[in-house]
């Protein structure tokens, strides 16, 4: 199988190692080889959190230049921090709400209208996604669930190597019981966003 680059990013509290680690989960019960790697360092500090991984021939989870296949953007301004994994053919799913960094509430830096950051990657990019998953969480049932959100619409972009029925038996093993549904329903949610605009 030929190699599918998966980078996730985001905001340390926003899932992403849990994504990353759903989506490996759902390949080994598909049978397909996958290796990943997290950056855990500052995901209880509001820090940028990355997360490569690579599915099918690899040996390394490292990206090349230009190699990601799919973009995963939890935070809007995350997205920017991996152009160079990015080529024109990758296509990206971005969350709309920023989380504005400390260093802006203490006036050393700035942050820009999210609307930049994605306008800049839809630029660079034939196809991106673009959703609000915070509110899609809170209208699943679980605000949690935005990462859930994020998993279902990067399930419905093309070329996505992992079924529906494999990341939900992954989903059932690393989520709580009694936030299930709500995840699920998250999940649908992105999934048909996401199908519906890449038509």
């Amino acid at each position: 199988m030929k190699n599918y680059c998966v980078y996730i990013t985001g905001v340390g509290g926003q899932g992403v190692v849990r994504t990353s680690i759903i989506i490996g989960l759902a390949c080994v019960k598909k049978g397909v080889n996958v290796v990943m790697s997290e950056i855990h360092g500052m995901a209880q500090r509001g820090g940028s959190v990355p997360a490569e991984m690579k599915i099918g021939d690899a040996y390394s989870p490292i990206i090349e230049k230009g190699g990601a296949d799919l973009l995963i953007s939890f935070e809007p301004a995350e997205s920017l921090r991996a152009m160079s994994k990015l080529s024109k053919d990758t296509v990206a799913v971005v969350n709309t709400q920023p989380i504005i960094p400390v260093t802006v509430a203490l006036g050393t830096s700035v942050y820009l209208d999210p609307k930049m950051y994605i306008d800049e990657l839809k630029s660079k990019l034939k196809r991106v996604v673009v959703l609000d998953a915070e509110s899609m969480a809170r209208e699943a049932g679980n605000i949690l669930a935005l990462n859930m959100v994020m998993l279902g619409a990067s399930s419905a972009t093309p070329g996505f190597p992992v079924e529906k029925e494999f990341l939900v038996a992954a989903m059932k093993e690393n989520l709580p019981a009694k936030a299930i549904d709500a995840n699920l329903r998250a999940f649908d949610m992105g999934f048909e966003l996401a199908a519906k605009e890449l038509q």
